[in-house]
């Protein structure tokens, strides 16, 4: 156990974390998610698990320590509904709640086509799969930087 650091993240997903670089893309996925698949094509390579969380606590435990883009528009994104493309579900509501308490302000996801999420989430750094059954609780995060002290 380590002072600081939320206990839902293992040491796995913190050294991804920490490994990944600015830009890079980190996928935050639920059960349905074909996540081990789409985790071997990924730098990482391996699927990393936060069980029995759903989606917007394992998002709210990343952002505890990984800070998002603040130089492009798709710092987090969503996974549409198909055929629905601008209906947001309970659970895409709840982590976008995470989004902005994290950032402090309204930052709204962008949405992407099912099928072009799964196109991303393969170029993505890594996969961490969580234990949201509600559907369409997948999401990509960009990392930001962290600025030097003043």
């Amino acid at each position: 156990m380590l002072k600081g650091i939320d206990s839902r993240l293992n040491a796995e997903v913190l050294y991804v974390l920490a490994a990944m670089g600015h830009g890079d893309t980190l996928v935050i996925a639920d059960t349905n998610f074909p996540s081990d698949s789409v985790a071997r094509a990924t730098v990482h390579g391996d699927l990393l698990r936060i069980g029995n969380v759903t989606a917007a606590q394992a998002v709210e435990a990343v952002l505890s320590v990984m800070p998002l883009d603040t130089f492009v528009d798709d710092f987090a994104a969503r996974m549409e509904i198909v055929d629905e493309p601008d209906t947001i579900p309970a659970v895409q509501k709840e982590v976008q709640k995470a989004i902005d308490a994290a950032e402090g302000r309204p930052r709204p996801m962008v949405s992407i086509e099912r099928f072009d999420f799964y196109d991303r989430a393969r170029d993505a750094y890594a996969v961490i799969q969580t234990g949201e059954r509600r559907f369409y609780g997948c999401f990509i995060l960009r990392k930001g930087v962290i600025g030097p002290e003043a």
